[in-house]
């Protein structure tokens, strides 16, 4: 605060000297406070008490079931929904509900409900206009009007109760009020649905005159056109025309297969004299009984002559004769085979007569029932309107007979009971005299401290001077100076490989190193608050290939973020919201590990990372899944299984991975194609896609990298500054010239530390 004390002078509030105000005057706040809690005190004892009171009602359907029929008794009942419920409150709270409650309670005598009328002094507010006259209404219209004041109607929430509450200064009102306008209530509605049966039975009387009149002359017309037209019926469902037709059907199919039966045996017998078979294998004349015996007695010959071969010659009188007896028998048998052969045709010529003549009835009756199929047309249209004559006089009959049964009071029970009657209160609800005089004397309490702190910060007395000599504290120099001011570091002594995205600074030509690299150029790079390179001293320098020189006109140096340590990779990578970043590492399993530190580093700042094992060696897929064998990116290539299905958890962190797969892993990369797709899937649903490559070449990296935003980190933990500057120099000239370094691999500082060293 300054200018308090009129010379622009910076003060400060002295705390001590408020409290000491607000102590010394402890006793005039005493007092204040003590006259306000008994002032309340006295207050709330003069205030007359009101008494509250509820009673609830539950809405439900009571309409009994006189018919027996399962739904009969709900056919009429109201819906009860949420709309139905808030209805019933309504009436409830109606005028001529409330006004037979008044009437019948007599409340015009109780000066509460007509203070207007007992009063003896004038209403100061209605003489000067600002109030209307309230005796200018009728007094049962102010009993109401202070009614609804005390009233409170209210539907349960969640639930078919309708709670009524009433407030009054008598206890015993209190409780009789809502009880009667509950009783009033059920009357009303079961006087309402009484009248709703009278009406209907006075209306049905004259329809079902009239409907069984109709239906007598419907059914008269019936009876009178089928005597007319011969349409007499056997059944409910068939004519008589019908059902000679039938009868005949069934005859004719019967002598049909009779006759099929018969011209198949004689045709058997037929066949088999012909061929020249024994009659003993034809069925029909082995039935015979005639042949049977001629069987026998042939048999009974062919015994004697056996018997009489063996002591008689074949010339003998006696084999002769009963040889000659033999071929008589068998005679007859062939003529009696001939017989039944003639029968056997006999029947199916028998069977084709008859089979003619039930033709020629069917047809016959064909063209009868044809005629009564016209004829019943009309019939079935008369039928249909004495049908439904008939069926809404029934109708009308049950309604009837429903509607005048529930013509007495106590049959037609209103849709609503009583759950809980209200009782006289034992105590008031207010004033509630011990809370209004903690409120009234804290928060006088409260105010009289307050007023005494203001009255001494607008005096001044509570104020004091800040000292000019007091000692400023430092003033941390903002990263940006640091960076401008501090010399632009190198990573190798051939070229100044820097992290460049805000502050542009130029810089001279490094001396030419004693090295196979050799680079004369002059390098345009630029500063940010990560441009330095935070990671441990270079390993000592190793065998580096040499590269051709480059011209004078050699491309600017590549531009990199040079955040060397896990940390300030990861934190980087979450500053920037980076959505997709590709790791390659040179190096093999090594890199990937620190590519595995790096995935759970960013999960533990919070963001959900997911890691893509695209490495040959499987390397992520052995530190982060619970085993080798899991469904990963190469069955997702192949569409061997669902992205749910080839996601998994880390062991260790919150992070994800998909892992290297089972799938053969050619077959898959003939669908490389999809890999932007799934790249491109899972960054919807994941902060950041960490896709490890291994030590994957330019060629499969420029594939790989399409989208804008993708970051490449080059994970070479225990490489030389050397390596990482030949190492970048090749990416730079295939055209990847945004690119993170991570080359320090034991990165074991806590979250926020590495986010500190990253800023």
């Amino acid at each position: 605060m300054s200018g308090a004390n009129g010379n622009y002078q910076d003060v400060d509030i002295d705390l001590g000297r408020v409290i000491a105000a607000v102590w010394a005057r402890k006793g005039r706040i005493v007092a204040v406070t003590a006259f306000a809690a008994v002032a309340s005190l006295v207050i709330t004892s003069m205030m007359t008490p009101s008494y509250r009171a509820e009673t609830r009602l539950l809405i439900e359907s009571r309409s009994p079931n006189l018919t027996g029929g399962e739904g009969a008794a709900a056919a009429n009942d109201p819906v009860l929904d949420s709309l139905n419920i808030t209805s019933q409150a309504q009436l409830l709270q109606s005028t001529d509900l409330i006004r037979r409650v008044a009437r019948e309670l007599d409340l015009a005598q109780y000066k509460e409900f007509d203070p207007a009328a007992r009063s003896l002094l004038p209403d100061f507010l209605v003489m000067v206009g600002l109030k209307p006259d309230p005796m200018a209404l009728d007094p049962e219209d102010r009993v109401v009007e202070k009614f609804r004041e005390r009233l409170e109607v209210y539907a349960v929430e969640n639930s078919r109760v309708i709670g009524v509450e009433f407030s009054s200064h008598d206890p015993m009102l209190a409780s009789a009020i809502p009880n009667k306008m509950a009783e009033v209530y059920l009357q009303l509605q079961s006087g309402a649905k009484l009248d709703t049966h009278s009406e209907t039975a006075k209306w049905l009387e004259p329809e079902i005159a009239n409907l069984t009149q109709r239906v007598r002359e419907a059914e008269s017309k019936v009876a009178d056109y089928r005597s007319s037209n011969g349409l007499f019926q056997t059944t409910e469902t068939s004519s008589f025309s019908s059902q000679q037709l039938n009868d005949i059907s069934t005859e004719l199919a019967r002598v049909r297969g009779e006759r099929a039966n018969a011209e198949a045996r004689a045709e058997n017998v037929r066949t088999a004299l012909n061929a020249g078979r024994a009659s003993d294998t034809i069925a029909d004349v082995v039935s015979s009984q005639v042949i049977q015996r001629l069987k026998e007695a042939e048999t009974n010959l062919q015994a004697q002559i056996s018997d009489q071969a063996t002591s008689l010659l074949d010339g003998h009188p006696r084999i002769k004769g009963l040889r000659a007896q033999l071929a008589q028998i068998r005679q007859q048998i062939a003529n009696e085979t001939s017989k039944v052969l003639a029968s056997l045709e006999s029947e199916a010529e028998v069977s084709r007569l008859r089979e003619q003549q039930l033709i020629a009835q069917l047809n016959t009756l064909k063209a009868d029932s044809a005629r009564a199929g016209q004829e019943e047309v009309g019939l079935r249209a008369l039928e249909r309107e004495a049908t439904a004559q008939r069926q809404l006089l029934e109708t009308y009959l049950a309604r009837y007979r429903e509607a005048t049964s529930r013509l007495d009071g106590n049959a037609t029970p209103a849709d609503a009971r009583v759950v809980s009657k209200a009782v006289e209160p034992s105590e008031p609800y207010f004033p509630k005299i011990i809370p209004i005089v903690i409120v009234v004397t804290l928060a006088t309490l409260i105010v009289s401290c307050l007023i005494v702190m203001i009255s001494e910060l607008f005096s001044g007395r509570a104020l004091r001077p800040v000292s000019r000599e007091a000692e400023l504290e430092p003033v941390p120099v903002t990263e940006r100076e640091k960076t401008i001011d501090a010399p632009v570091p190198t990573v190798a002594p051939a070229a100044a490989v820097i992290v460049s995205r805000e502050t542009q600074v130029e810089t001279k030509t490094l001396p030419e190193p004693k090295t196979v690299i050799e680079r004369k150029a002059e390098v345009r790079t630029t500063v940010t608050p990560s441009a330095a390179i935070v990671g441990p001293p270079a390993k000592p320098a190793e065998a580096v290939t040499s590269k051709p020189a480059l011209t004078e006109e050699a491309v600017p140096a590549p531009v990199i973020d040079t955040g060397f340590t896990i940390g300030s990779v990861a934190h980087y990578l979450q500053r920037h919201a980076v959505p997709v970043a590709v790791a390659v590492s040179p190096d093999g399993d090594e890199g990937s590990t620190a590519t595995v530190m790096l995935a759970r580093a960013v999960a533990e700042t919070g963001r959900t990372v997911i890691l893509v094992d695209l490495t040959g060696s499987a390397c992520p897929t052995r530190l982060m899944a619970e085993h080798d064998r899991l469904p990963g990116i190469t069955d997702l290539l192949c569409g061997e299984t669902a992205f749910g299905e080839a996601i998994h958890p880390d062991r260790l962190s919150e992070a994800h991975v998909v892992p290297q797969g089972i799938s053969d892993p050619v077959r898959a990369m003939r669908a490389a194609d999809r890999l932007t797709m799934i790249i491109d899937a899972l960054s919807d649903a994941y902060d950041l896609v960490l896709i490890e490559c291994g030590p994957a070449d330019t060629a499969s990296l420029r594939r790989l990298v399409r989208a804008d935003g993708t970051e490449i980190i080059l994970s070479v933990p225990g490489f030389t500054e050397e390596a990482i500057a030949e190492l970048v120099v090749t990416y730079a000239d295939a055209g990847f010239r945004n690119l993170l370094v991570m080359a320090q691999p034991d990165d074991r500082q806590s979250p926020s530390s590495r986010n500190r060293s990253a800023a």
